[in-house]
């Protein structure tokens, strides 16, 4: 099968279980199957095909383990000690944790935002600026948009008991290092992916940055809609401000 073709598939079957878990959400139906962990495994398919062919194969491997392993190192130190994002615990609702701390769907989920975060914050820094202000710029901003993301998915995930908050944070009951820590994870992840991939030649077979925004889009505006099924209509509107910006310049600037 044709490659762009499979990662179309992937992005369609995403959008698909997307809105059927919307419409569920907005009945108040039960869930007949785990929706998350798989529409996050197909989410997390659709990025990394998408880099195979944006990035080139060595450079989306480089990327795809260096959110994982980063992930996994800054939650796990998060779940134990309470720095990076505040005290809190998760629940047994995403699978199998890793050393009884962080399930293993959570690191999915990183490389399947981070990545087209990366995407949308790429098309905008421009490539006119010197090398390393480029990439600090780049890795700056990814966080931003990655961690806009989650100011509509945060509250959501702590509603249906994912995972607990210990401390009752001032951002409805999430606390605001959290999203300091979302932004180091990723712009410390991103920077150190930029760095490494210079070293790594790669020949990227050329693919719309558009479908990575759609991603984005359908991600995002699921988080919202799904927070104004669950009467959590404040973490809703805030997130709808807060990635609105990014979805707009996403479809507006494409990279060169």
């Amino acid at each position: 099968m044709n490659l762009c073709r499979l990662t179309f598939g992937f992005l369609f079957t995403y959008a698909v279980l997307t809105c059927y878990s919307m419409v569920l959400a907005v009945l108040k139906s039960p869930q007949p199957f785990p929706l998350t962990p798989i529409s996050t495994l197909l989410a997390f398919c659709f990025s990394i095909l998408h880099a195979v062919q944006r990035e080139g194969v060595r450079r989306a491997i480089l990327l795809a383990v260096l959110v994982f392993l980063t992930g996994l190192i800054f939650e796990s130190i998060g779940v134990a000690t309470g720095l990076v994002y505040g005290p809190y615990h998760y629940t047994d609702q995403l699978g199998l944790k890793f050393l009884g701390l962080v399930p293993f769907l959570i690191p999915l989920a990183w490389m399947m935002m981070m990545y087209p975060s990366l995407v949308i914050a790429d098309s905008l820094i421009p490539r006119e600026l010197s090398q390393g202000v480029r990439w600090l710029a780049v890795a700056a901003l990814g966080g931003v948009v990655m961690t806009a993301w989650d100011v509509a998915m945060d509250p959501m995930m702590v509603f249906s008991g994912n995972w607990v908050w210990d401390v009752k944070g001032a951002f409805f009951g999430v606390p605001l290092q959290n999203y300091w820590g979302w932004w180091l994870t990723t712009f410390i992840t991103l920077g150190l992916y930029l760095v490494g991939a210079r070293w790594l030649k790669d020949r990227p077979r050329g693919i719309s940055n558009q479908w990575a925004v759609w991603a984005y889009l359908f991600t995002t505006l699921s988080t919202v809609l799904v927070d104004l099924a669950l009467g959590l209509e404040g973490p809703a509107l805030a997130g709808l401000f807060a990635v609105v910006p990014w979805i707009i310049v996403g479809f507006v600037c494409k990279a060169k």
